[in-house]
């Protein structure tokens, strides 16, 4: 057995962090039952493709309330300081009901659904009912976030698998009957197995998350304030928005490539897989929020491991026989398509590298209050890509889907070095004025 894994401190923070990542990993699952249960009914394209324009509008607004995670977790520190974050939690879900409201019940849905998605008139209605549906899954979603934020804080965390695990077995059993009962014939069936699964969950966060309070220690007058909440919540919010604009980006831009079809297939394709490897790793943060303070190194050997292990995953997809077979037995990619993905794939080696030390750098950032040093590492990021893709496209075309894989890393990478730049300097800022103190 290698040393490291003999550290009673990293076995610790191993048992605290595998249940979160098994539990994010878990989530992609939901939309494969969703998804599965439309392509059965009639017209399934059209269903599905309705499905597809709610969910992404539902994606925007849902992002608001998923920074509720981390909010929690980094300032509720016991039933006062929760108590002012819910307060603030229902104010942020009245102004994203409103919104889900005009959107849904009013014509200015139409015309966000027309002009901003393409939907066609015909199905219009269908589109505002399912929106409607998953807008009940937004609120449902951020109670859940808020409480885990307390969960997480006491480093429960195997009830986030719990939770994930119970609702996707509820999800099913919802998909078998509506599909038995011949009732999945319309996209808001899809929302409605979403919705009763959320909401299935977000019971059992309020419920651990209620019984963890009880056993809090009275705090004394907090200095929590709603300002200190909207200091912390909004950068963060702002930092999670850049991050779901990135791959669109791409996207648009991989429309002037050699072979568009093949460039953005293959490219959705490594991404998809590269995605699913780092949603394992997404709740690095939270290692360096629970456990930074106390045990820094042990924190960093972790950070190393989560670099390696998604980048070797990839590189023997990417070099070795498994590719292929995974490419054609496990997805059922044809040969052309799964040969450029695992090319495509080559390249996602760098983020995958990357990723963990820049949600770590985050991590600190959350820990000392300041996730308004987030925007500009993010910020880069965005430019870099940018910077990379526009030559790439227009003078090696050729490169096809590869190109948006090397503007991605690129992005990852500037955006490492400009956290790590920021988190250095405050480092460096908070010695200089302790020396002046002293």
């Amino acid at each position: 057995m290698p040393q490291i894994f003999k550290d009673s401190s990293f076995v610790r923070i191993l048992i605290f962090f595998i249940p979160l990542a098994v539990s994010a990993s878990l989530t992609s699952i939901s939309h494969v039952i969703i998804n599965g249960t439309l392509s059965r009914a009639d017209h399934a394209e059209v269903i599905i493709a309705n499905y597809a324009i709610a969910f992404s509008l539902f994606g925007i607004l849902e992002r608001p309330v998923l920074a509720f995670r981390q909010t929690s977790s980094a300032l509720a520190k016991g039933q006062a300081s929760f108590n002012k974050i819910a307060a603030f939690f229902i104010k942020v879900s009245l102004i994203i009901t409103a919104l889900c409201a005009i959107i849904g019940l009013t014509p200015i849905g139409n015309l966000v659904f027309r002009y901003g998605f393409n939907a066609e008139a015909e199905s219009m209605s269908s589109l505002k009912l399912t929106f409607l549906v998953l807008s009940g899954v937004i609120l449902f979603s951020g109670l859940r976030c808020l409480y885990q934020g307390v969960i997480i804080n006491k480093l429960e965390t195997k009830w986030l698998t719990i939770g994930v695990i119970i609702r996707l077995v509820c999800m099913f059993a919802i998909a078998a009957f509506l599909i038995l009962s011949n009732q999945a014939n319309t996209s808001a069936a899809g929302a409605m197995i979403f919705l009763t699964g959320m909401g299935i969950e977000c019971f059992i966060s309020v419920w651990r998350g209620n019984s963890i309070m009880k056993g809090y220690v009275k705090e004394p007058d907090t200095a929590l304030r709603q300002k200190d909440i909207s200091a912390f919540y909004f950068p963060l919010v702002f930092y999670l928005s850049f991050q779901t604009i990135l791959i669109p980006m791409i996207y648009a831009f991989l429309g002037k490539i050699q072979d568009v079809h093949l460039g953005i297939a293959s490219f959705a394709l490594a991404f998809s897989i590269t995605n699913l490897i780092l949603s394992f790793f997404m709740y690095t943060h939270q290692i360096v929020l629970q456990f930074y303070e106390h045990n820094k190194q042990t924190v960093l050997r972790c950070v190393i491991v989560f670099s390696i292990v998604p980048s070797v995953f990839l590189a023997s997809l990417s070099f070795t026989s498994a590719g292929p077979w995974f490419m054609g037995t496990v997805l059922g990619a044809e040969t052309k398509l799964a040969a450029e993905s695992l090319d495509v794939l080559k390249f996602f080696i760098f983020k995958t590298m990357v990723f963990p030390w820049v949600d770590y750098f985050g991590g600190i950032l959350m820990l000392q209050k300041s996730t308004k040093s987030l925007l500009k590492p993010q910020i880069f990021n965005m430019i870099a890509v940018i910077l990379m893709i526009i030559p790439l496209v227009y003078w090696y075309p050729g490169l096809n889907g590869k190109a948006g894989a090397i503007a991605a890393s690129t992005g990852e990478i500037i955006g490492l070095l400009a956290v790590s730049f920021v988190v250095t300097r405050r480092g460096k800022g908070k010695q200089i004025e302790g020396q002046k103190v002293v």
